[in-house]
């Protein structure tokens, strides 16, 4: 019963790893440069926070990587006929590094 027990947990300890570090990935848009893939991504509903590794302009500027960061959870005013104050919100946030 013992081994039962380290066997179970050992399993489960190791299932939780690999499912933490199996977060899905945030794929960059293709194509064009950072300025097209800000674009992109805002028009996507992304709230969009750039990290800049030199001082070229957006639009000469290559993305070295995209990482999602926290999703915002609020809500805003909204008023119907059934009396509802407020509708809620999810903001992703995408942090783009560029060069």
């Amino acid at each position: 019963m013992k081994t039962f027990i380290t066997t179970t947990t050992a399993a489960a300890a190791l299932t939780a790893g690999f499912l933490g570090l199996a977060a899905p990935a945030m794929a960059a848009p293709t194509g064009g440069g950072a300025e097209q893939t800000i674009s992109e991504l805002e028009a996507q509903g992304n709230r969009v926070v750039v990290n800049r590794q030199s001082s070229a302009p957006l639009d000469e500027a290559s993305v070295v990587s995209v990482t999602r960061g926290p999703i915002q959870r609020g809500s805003v005013p909204f008023g119907t006929s059934n009396g509802d104050s407020n509708r809620s919100t999810i903001d992703q946030t995408v942090y783009v590094t560029v060069k």
